[in-house]
């Protein structure tokens, strides 16, 4: 089962450093079945509830994944090794549309905004104690969500969309808990949920998001919480239709006690309708990044939900980071009422690149998906192949295995940065790198 390498220790700290050691070292490689937790105990002369609390630590740090009778096993990467991070170098000459980064042309000049923040700091220092949110920006926040239909509820901010997800599903589930995860999906959404204990579902996804009938699938198999990607999913472009939404609804009315975490991290760079599953369990948040619309280095998320998620995630959040800078929430407060950013204007420049590659590549036989966002995925036959052809080409493109669990592979070119005169070359080379692949799912 392990080879020739021998767990050791007597107490569950030593048991889990023991089997970390292997995998650091590679000889526990990806994969490798651990034995059951009587036998490693009867061999290592203690209580199985030591192994179990060792196998426990193994997972909440997400180098061991368990499923039911299968056992555990050395997770597939650590999760100190994420998906970002396992992306090849762009050689000099090569054009790099992989990075999934907004056009910085886009974005608004931020001197203005810190200013007015710096003033107002000096009239009235940010003190312990002091509200974690400030008024002006909950006012703003939640004027936005009512604007797009999003149910009542109190408001909170976060370091971003990730560490919001974080949050309210750590204000939930516990190691072990299973959560639907759209595939192909985020990657960053991919490794957090295994990183804290967690058991990821595949959920497939077409251009309306998720599948609902892979949904109710993952629903039936024990799935404590759904994370869907309102708009602009990201690798995909896939957005949640009002048809798709009143779907996915009836499903979930059957699951109340469902876990909902809504991520609309495309807010402000978009011109599809938001339609929100919040409010049709007990427990949901819908989070809001301001990263592609004002700067991923603001680090700011808003979010809303009901009240006990809330209470919960602002309770843990003041024992750790205690707050977001009010520096940035004054910033986004100025940003927001100065309308720095024409959304419309984004959201225009935005689709006419991702329309134009998507239909250059139709007009050339490759079936390409884009409904919105910065994003277009293509599925390939062979990622490898393809990658390394339009490397070639020069254009440098991001792996599918970077967002996927069980879909099939493809490719992620991100538009942000494209021009026009670009796209009817950039769609020659992926013609001449890929066989076209067909299909309306991505899975």
């Amino acid at each position: 089962m392990l080879g020739d390498y021998r767990i050791a220790g007597r107490r569950a700290s030593d048991i889990a450093a023991s089997v970390e050691a292997g995998v650091g070292s590679g000889a526990l490689p990806p994969g490798a079945v651990l034995p059951p937790m009587r036998e490693l105990a009867g061999v290592l002369g203690v209580n199985p509830n030591t192994v179990a609390a060792a196998y426990r630590t193994l997972r909440e740090r997400g180098v061991i994944e368990t499923d039911g009778r299968r056992g555990s096993r050395v997770r597939a990467r650590p999760a100190s090794a994420p998906r970002d991070e396992l992306r090849m170098a762009v050689p000099a000459g090569v054009r790099d549309i992989a990075s999934g980064n907004p056009d910085v042309r886009l974005l608004p000049a931020l001197d203005a905004a810190l200013a007015e923040a710096a003033r107002r700091y000096a009239q009235a220092p940010t003190l312990y104690g002091d509200d974690p949110v400030a008024p002006e920006l909950a006012a703003l926040a939640r004027a936005g969500f009512d604007a797009d239909g999003v149910p009542a509820g109190p408001v909170a901010v976060t370091s971003g969309a990730l560490d919001g997800v974080e949050r309210v599903l750590v204000a939930h589930l516990r190691p072990g808990d299973a959560v639907a995860v759209e595939d192909p999906g985020w990657g960053g959404v991919l490794d957090l949920v295994p990183a804290l204990g967690l058991r990821a579902l595949p959920m497939a996804v077409d251009d309306d998001g998720p599948v609902p009938d892979a949904v109710a699938r993952a629903l039936e198999a024990g799935a404590r919480a759904l994370i869907v990607t309102a708009r602009a999913q990201n690798p995909t472009g896939a957005a949640v239709g009002e048809g798709r939404a009143a779907e996915l609804r009836a499903l979930l009315a059957g699951h109340p006690d469902v876990l909902v975490i809504g991520d609309d991290h495309a807010h402000g760079i978009v011109d599809v309708p938001l339609h929100t599953l919040g409010g049709v369990t007990r427990h949901w948040a819908l989070i809001r990044s301001t990263a592609k619309a004002y700067g991923p280095d603001l680090r700011l998320a808003v979010l809303t939900g009901d009240a006990v998620t809330l209470d919960r995630l602002r309770g843990r959040q003041r024992l750790g980071a205690g707050w977001v800078s009010r520096l940035l929430q004054y910033a986004m407060v100025e940003l927001w009422r100065s309308g720095a950013v024409d959304r419309a204007a984004v959201a225009r420049a935005y689709a006419e690149r991702r329309d134009g590659l998507v239909a250059a590549l139709a007009e050339r036989g490759v079936r390409a998906h884009g409904r919105s966002g910065m994003n277009v995925w293509v599925p390939v036959a062979d990622e490898t192949a393809v990658v390394t052809r339009l490397m070639g080409a020069g254009w440098a493109v991001a792996p599918g295995s970077r967002f996927r669990m069980e879909a099939g592979p493809g490719i992620r070119m991100t538009v942000s940065s494209l021009s026009a005169a670009e796209v009817p070359g950039l769609a020659a080379a992926v013609t001449a790198a890929v066989r076209p692949v067909g299909g309306g799912r991505f899975g």
